[in-house]
């Protein structure tokens, strides 16, 4: 019975780590086209307006989508929790909607979004509402076990929207505007293949949505008692990244607002894999501590947190490494200020790993006390850190603009995951220092190999005159030999030569004539 369940896992892990590879060669190629056709300022606005209302949305969940996917993955057959939640988002996509409107009538919008048009600040207002639906039902495919198909349709949605997306740039026509409705289209027809994958799959989607007031009473009761602890944790929270974005505007303006921007969407793709496969893990989580099962959550955090780590880490070090070329290729010469942003912020997913696994345990677990207090700690310092960091001279700060804001992040984040796995392996059993010594081997290891690799192409191919083909070979290389590196230490990279067979069988069984 624990062997099907594994084997399902590993499955599911296998095809969103298939569906990313498919993504990240998508995203490549789509990545540079945004930053570019949008140039710094509009690229700097879009990040500033999405990311105040995707704070005002953290705070308005309140742990209320982690609260649903805990509680649908363990009651996967319970259609009136996913009509409550669904209403919950409605309710507040309407706050976030009549917020806009009251500070379109006052002098507020003018201090919370200073130099922003009120047509983009309604635009983004509406994305983030769309992502926030998107995410719900996105959950819902992990939680059911629709992975498999859930995947299949993201590679349809993303080759749709790459394709859309080049013929924007082609016709010179990424306005901002544009850029908005790019990514409503992409956001609706995910969410519509999620849908239709789920009824497909299980058809009771579309029946039973009128609750009753004792079934409405005893989910507000059963949210709020999962969420509560985190409300003073989502309100600091909120006002801390809001002051984040809205610092960096003031002090900085959209230019520097852009560069981060530019620095985060590139940490992104090195997190694009990991970020993708946390939920399977979560599911997994939820249900072995539903079942009391504390050894099966240990053995969870083992197998695959190291593995997670050395895969985001494997990106960082040679985004870190190769950061010149990565600036000129996806954002060209506007951004060539950006290098050393990006290299900073290319440590932040690696460390990011942690923090979503580590919480995933905690939250799998009910500890919401727990995460609401060092989310409290690590808000209120990083709020300080970040006018330090970005306030100009006379105000006593570095005015260090994008790289300071993005070495805040960096900082607190290390900061903030370790602690959490300083509980998790009080909780799990598991040594603490063991990890710790594991991210810094496999760090080490893979940005040795990224150095390595950087001085011979550039010193004995001497390809420093070919930027586009300096860039390829090296990521030739350096994943040929990180490979070699992995399957002669496997310990290194949290894995074991069973993987490597897996993967084998796999790809075989797939590439066999007649196999589809």
């Amino acid at each position: 019975m624990n062997t099907a369940r594994s084997d399902s896992l590993k499955k599911r892990y296998f095809y969103k780590l298939v569906s990313n590879v498919v993504g990240l060669g998508i995203g490549i190629v789509t990545a540079g086209l945004i930053p570019r056709g949008l140039g710094p300022k509009q690229y700097g606005d879009f990040n500033f307006l999405t990311g105040i209302f995707a704070q005002i949305k953290g705070f308005l969940d309140m742990g209320g989508s982690t609260c649903f996917y805990n509680k649908i993955s363990r009651r996967q057959n319970e259609q009136g929790l996913v009509s409550f939640y669904f209403q919950f988002i409605t309710l507040a996509s309407c706050i976030i909607v009549l917020f806009v409107v009251f500070i379109q009538f006052t002098p507020l919008q003018k201090i919370v979004f200073p130099d922003q048009k009120l047509q983009y600040i309604y635009m983004a207002a509406v994305f983030v509402i769309l992502n926030w639906l998107g995410q719900g039902v996105d959950q819902m495919t992990d939680a059911y076990g629709l992975t498999i198909y859930s995947e299949r349709a993201r590679i349809v949605q993303k080759i749709i929207g790459a394709i859309l997306l080049l013929a924007l740039f082609i016709y010179q026509s990424l306005s901002l505007r544009n850029y908005f409705y790019y990514l409503y289209f992409n956001q609706v027809l995910i969410s519509c293949l999620f849908v239709w994958i789920i009824y497909r799959n299980r058809s009771f989607l579309y029946e039973h949505w009128k609750l009753t007031a004792g079934q409405m009473k005893g989910y507000l009761s059963e949210f709020y008692k999962y969420s509560f602890p985190l409300f003073i944790e989502s309100s600091i929270g909120m006002v801390a990244g809001i002051c984040d974005r809205w610092l960096l505007q003031i002090f900085g303006g959209s230019v520097q607002q852009g560069f981060y921007g530019f620095s985060f969407s590139i940490g992104a793709l090195c997190f694009l894999f990991t970020g993708a496969m946390t939920p399977l893990i979560t599911r997994e989580y939820t249900i072995a501590y539903a079942n009391n099962d504390i050894k099966k959550m240990a053995v969870l955090f083992r197998r695959y947190v190291p593995m997670f780590y050395s895969l985001a880490a494997f990106f960082s070090c040679f985004v870190i490494i190769q950061s010149e070329k990565i600036v000129y290729l996806f954002g060209g010469s506007d951004y060539k200020t950006a290098n050393l942003t990006v290299k900073i912020m290319a440590l932040y997913p690696i460390h990011q790993v942690y923090g979503q696994l580590s919480t995933a345990v905690l939250l799998a677990a009910g500890k919401t006390k727990l995460y609401r207090n060092v989310g409290i700690i690590a808000s209120l310092s990083g709020l300080l850190l970040t006018f330090f960091l970005l306030a100009p001279a006379h105000y006593g700060g570095l005015n260090a603009g994008a790289n300071g804001l993005a070495l805040k992040m960096v900082i607190i984040v290390a900061v903030v995951v370790n602690t959490f796995l300083y509980y998790n392996s009080k909780f799990l059993n598991i040594s603490f220092w063991k990890y710790i010594a594991h991210q810094i081997v496999s760090f080490t290891c893979l940005i040795a190999a990224a150095v390595l690799v950087a001085g011979f192409v550039d010193h004995i191919l001497k390809l420093q005159g070919n930027i586009v083909l300096n860039f390829m070979v090296s990521g030739f290389l350096y994943t040929t030999l990180v490979l070699l590196i992995a399957y002669c230490f496997p310990l290194i990279f949290g894995l074991k030569n069973d993987d490597f067979n897996y993967a084998k069988n796999f790809i075989r069984q797939k590439t066999r004539p007649g196999k589809s």
